[in-house]
């Protein structure tokens, strides 16, 4: 039931267990492809394999430190990108088409996404909030917004049709079998 037409891309993100977090939820909703960008920290050799409870294994993770070269395979692979800003132009996690083809970008802890992917992105969109924290945690964030992409494809009958194109889910069925 992995969706071959949605990714994360994580911008920068430090704490090695907030990626790790985020890899667990994408296992769990069927996300298979996560693109991890760093141009201002190097890149992680490690996650926290706890928070992941083991995920890693099952995905495929493509690590950057160019952002022409992580943009140009998204481009490729995705219709849409979409970023987490908080922005007046930015709609709601609940107004986002997720059926249709797309990569989510979410940025680091403290600055959000950078001007320069901002730039790149062909619209914005945040999660709803009352209180007076203006965000949430990266991971919380992620799977707040993967869940109502889950509710949408599972409701548009992507899971049930089993959505993903056979040239993926042999990649897909081949790498795991190396893992195993």
């Amino acid at each position: 039931m992995r969706q071959s037409d949605i990714t994360v891309v994580l911008e920068n993100v430090f704490d090695p267990h907030n990626v790790s977090a985020i890899m667990r939820t994408c296992d769990a909703v069927g996300i298979q492809v996560i693109h991890v960008l760093n141009t201002k920290i190097p890149r992680h050799k490690k996650w926290g394999y706890r928070s992941s409870s083991g995920a890693k294994k099952w995905l495929s993770v493509h690590q950057f430190d160019n952002v022409d070269e992580c943009f140009t395979k998204l481009r490729a692979n995705y219709q849409t990108i979409l970023a987490t800003h908080l922005s007046h132009d930015a709609v709601s996690v609940y107004e986002v088409d997720f059926t249709s083809s797309m990569a989510l970008v979410f940025g680091n802890e403290h600055c959000g996404v950078s001007e320069e992917i901002l730039a790149r992105a062909d619209g914005f969109f945040q999660i709803p909030q009352v209180g007076l924290s203006k965000s949430l945690n990266i991971s919380v964030a992620c799977a707040v917004c993967l869940y109502e992409a889950f509710r949408q494809k599972m409701k548009a009958g992507h899971y049930q049709n089993n959505h993903s194109e056979t040239v993926f889910k042999e990649s897909v069925q081949k790498l795991w079998r190396l893992r195993e």
